[in-house]
């Protein structure tokens, strides 16, 4: 009996994991700004930032991984489509799901929050006019490299089973930290582009020439993640295992 899932059905996880990557995990930021009224932000609130995006993670790798592979991030799709663990007929359908379920969870905010949400930001990634962008661009090339770098080492066959979900989540963690204070530690061109849009129709402004930063830096951080896990880690047993063979398995980001 066949045992594997439809595209629609990969198509579809992968929309509603993003978007309650993006609701969860952006919507931690004005949700946060609006319990703390007009006080200054704060370490503490970084943090549950932070674990808010870890969270979500964790659940969608655990509810979705062996359905779709939870991807819910275009970096991690191409950058395992360029290792040869995703076909790549797949990548734009995946893409286009992923920015779709960022739109929706982008949308779900301002349903949940109201106009005060988009008022506050709606946790648009953007970086000040004080940081070139060879900062940000740096700065989200790291974030990116360190969650996609996690994901391929817990899906590496070698690894220890059943872990995937919570090291990724600590991984999203860990990145969201440093990178955020920079750009908002986007780490996820989905996550990038849903709440942007969103927040321009929702009469937001929106720093646009600040998008190829974000994309760009993302897409070549998780490239080079992926290619350079395979550098250091994979044996000659790897070439030998065909990749129809491989499960789907789980990987997320934020």
């Amino acid at each position: 009996m066949d045992d594997e899932n439809k595209l629609w059905q990969k198509l579809a996880v992968e929309l509603i994991g993003t978007a309650m990557l993006v609701f969860v995990g952006v919507g931690s930021v004005p949700a946060l700004a609006l319990a703390r009224g007009g006080e200054p932000f704060t370490g503490a609130e970084l943090g549950f930032i932070s674990l808010s995006f870890a969270l979500i993670v964790v659940v969608t790798v655990y509810i979705f991984g062996y359905i779709s592979g939870n991807h819910i991030n275009p970096a991690v799709t191409l950058a395992l489509a360029v290792t040869g663990k995703h076909p790549w007929k797949l990548v734009a359908p995946y893409m286009i799901a992923q920015v779709l379920g960022a739109i929706v969870g982008a949308v779900v905010i301002l349903g949940v929050m109201g106009q005060a949400a988009s008022d506050l930001g709606l946790g648009v990634a953007a970086y000040g006019a004080d940081i070139p962008w060879t900062q940000a661009f740096f700065a989200e090339f790291v974030g990116t490299f360190l969650l996609v770098f996690g994901v391929f080492g817990v899906i590496y066959r070698k690894a220890a089973l059943g872990w995937a979900g919570l090291v990724i989540g600590f991984v999203v963690f860990a990145a969201i930290i440093p990178v955020a204070p920079i750009t908002g530690a986007s780490i996820n061109p989905a996550r990038t582009i849903g709440p942007m849009l969103v927040q321009q129709i929702a009469g937001g402004t929106i720093a646009w020439e600040q998008l190829p930063v974000y994309l760009i830096a993302e897409l070549l951080g998780g490239v080079a993640a992926g290619v350079l896990f395979g550098i250091v880690a994979h044996t000659a047993a790897d070439k030998a295992a065909a990749v129809e063979s491989e499960p789907a398995e789980p990987v997320a980001s934020a």
